[in-house]
């Protein structure tokens, strides 16, 4: 394939330490999963922690990401009041469309896919449950994505990884842990290229547990960008004491640096 005019733009621009140049982004976040392994009636996006709920601080790092341009948000209709209301508190100006999921995450990704703006060149897709993003990972990821077209945010495993049979009996060789990483969001892609995966994946009947692997299946490779341990995801109660400890960590950092956070 070709390479592109930008992206012999970008590896000279690479080479003299400046970024790509700017692509609209459009943020698309995740935000209508039915919450069962939290608990609850209500959706734990509206779960506050330290005061704030969780969607509130996903969409404050995306709203402070100099790489997003606009927010798409995949919800629950009986959600669409609350998620507006949340969002106006908080000073979410770039949400730009609210819309309905659908029956998988995956098909809720594609109604969000359907909504962006004509301007839209690349893609980020973001879980509303990832709470501790931050605007820096945000814009790490999405400028990588710039410059290989597919990006996602991960961290490497420290433990020991263990392949298993349907019995629990571990195979004969673990894996060496060196090539081992676990995914995150976000995951961004450029435009072209994630609705090509999305479609073939829907037409093959395709179904993966996030978008990296989409891509994967039509032969193209992704860029995973180191975002730490504290990327975590909100799913069990377990989670939100481990998102206070994080959320404390950094509170302390800042008020010895000076410094602010999401």
């Amino acid at each position: 394939m070709a390479i592109k005019a930008y992206q012999v733009a970008d590896l000279l621009r690479a080479a003299v330490g400046r970024p790509a140049s700017h692509r609209f982004t459009t943020a698309i976040i995740a935000a209508a999963g039915s919450s069962t392994r939290m608990g609850g009636e209500s959706s734990k996006q509206l779960l506050k922690i330290d005061g704030v709920p969780v969607l509130a601080r996903t969409l404050m790092a995306h709203q402070l990401a100099e790489s997003v341009d606009e927010i798409v948000l995949v919800a629950r209709r009986e959600d669409f009041e609350a998620f507006a209301d949340l969002a106006r508190r908080h000073g979410i100006t770039k949400l730009k469309r609210i819309t309905e999921g659908g029956e998988s995450r995956q098909a809720s990704i594609l109604r969000g896919l359907s909504v962006v703006s004509d301007k839209t060149q690349f893609v980020a897709i973001s879980d509303g449950a990832r709470c501790l993003i931050t605007p820096d990972m945000i814009d790490r990821v999405n400028r990588a994505a710039w410059r290989h077209d597919a990006a996602s945010a991960a961290c490497p495993v420290t433990d020991t990884v263990k392949l298993v049979n349907k019995k629990g009996y571990t195979e004969e060789h673990s894996p060496d842990r060196s090539c081992v990483w676990l995914a995150q969001t976000p995951q961004t892609f450029a435009l072209p290229l994630y609705r090509a995966a999305a479609y073939y994946a829907k037409e093959n009947g395709i179904v993966a547990t996030d978008d990296t692997s989409l891509v994967e299946a039509i032969g193209r490779r992704v860029k995973l960008i180191d975002c730490g341990k504290e990327n975590v995801k909100i799913t069990t109660p377990e989670d939100v004491y481990i998102a206070r400890a994080i959320l404390a960590r950094r509170l302390a950092e800042q008020d010895k640096n000076g410094g602010t956070d999401v």
